[in-house]
């Protein structure tokens, strides 16, 4: 019997990207987003794939969209956000409670709506970003955000056994998190970054996928934060 895997924030990025791998392997593949465009794009150009539309960070829904899969072997957490960003003296707490609500709040109901459903053989894969332990000025709300991701994964790799628990940390990825700014602006960053970091170059969503699928599937596994951020946490991006 094939495995079944749920990417939450899978219509878009690292966690269609993921999608694609995992289906790839054989896998049943279910996506949870919260648009209706996107779900009906990936049903024409991934008809395989199995949309859902559902709030990633409401645990209601979630639930409801577990009970309809019911056993899960994979399940993968790509939730992300836009705000968090800016300087200490800037920051507006409302501003960064949003960014928890999305991120960080959403990983863990979501594992919550999943675990009765998860096989005892199973993993859970969170995706924080590299803002978690590295010393980027004009981050501190992001690596508040993805440090409480990535604070769940030790405990919850004990807690959960034989379930096995890992995350993921990128670093900067050409995805549509970066829509905001205009094309030529996020060109001119990305070349000015990729002459900096140790791999000169900027990760593509399924470079980070890639990553993703090793730590949902591979056996031995569990407890541990991949870094895929092509060497950012050695250099200075500020």
């Amino acid at each position: 019997m094939s495995n079944t895997a749920l990417v939450v924030g899978g219509t878009s990025g690292i966690g269609l990207a993921t999608a694609r791998r995992l289906h790839a392997l054989g896998a049943r593949v279910h996506v949870v987003g919260r648009g209706k465009e996107r779900l009906d794009e990936i049903a024409t150009t991934d008809p395989e794939i199995t949309g859902h539309q559902a709030d990633g960070g409401d645990r209601a829904e979630i639930g409801t969209v577990v009970e309809a899969i019911g056993r899960i072997d994979w399940l993968v957490v790509a939730l992300s956000g836009g705000e968090g960003g800016g300087s200490i003296a800037d920051l507006d707490p409302d501003t960064l409670r949003r960014a928890f609500d999305a991120k960080f709040w959403g990983h863990l109901t979501t594992i919550q709506a999943a675990l009765p459903y998860l096989a005892p053989t199973g993993s859970i894969t969170l995706v924080s970003a590299i803002s978690a332990r590295a010393g980027i000025p004009g981050t501190a709300g992001l690596a508040a955000v993805n440090g409480a991701v990535e604070g769940l994964v030790r405990p919850l790799a004990v807690e959960l056994a034989p379930i096995r628990v890992n995350g993921v940390s990128p670093g900067l990825v050409d995805t549509p998190w970066w829509s905001g700014l205009p094309d030529d602006a996020r060109q001119a960053y990305f070349t000015q970054v990729a002459q900096v970091l140790p791999a000169r170059r900027v990760a593509t969503a399924d470079d980070i996928a890639e990553v993703v699928v090793l730590a949902a599937t591979n056996a031995n596994l569990t407890g541990t934060v991949i870094e895929a951020d092509g060497g950012a946490r050695l250099v200075s991006l500020g």
